[in-house]
């Protein structure tokens, strides 16, 4: 059985995600943490729309909670992380 799968948000598509960029447990999850997986996902599929609620989905699993009951200071904190990375993005991608 994928030990991912068993974890709270994380399905069939997710899992298979976080396989490809290396990580098959909630171990490996928590060494590389939500934010560096989301952005390895986003990274390894650039044309995919890996939205926030992915990110949101990966530290619910670590909490053990539905990624829309996190609480309200940690969404927003996770979205200002996600809105930075898509700025950075959206400015390398212009400078080429």
């Amino acid at each position: 059985m994928n030990q991912l799968k068993s974890l709270i948000n994380i399905g069939a598509r997710t899992s298979k995600s976080l396989n490809e960029i290396g990580i098959f447990t909630r171990e490996d999850l928590v060494k590389v943490g939500p934010y560096q997986a989301w952005i390895k996902m986003k990274i390894k599929h650039p044309g995919k729309d890996t939205c926030s609620c992915a990110l949101f989905a990966l530290q619910g699993a670590l909490m053990g909670i539905c990624w829309y009951e996190l609480p309200e200071e940690i969404k927003k904190h996770l979205q200002s992380q996600a809105d930075a990375f898509k700025k950075t993005t959206i400015r390398v991608h212009q400078n080429d």
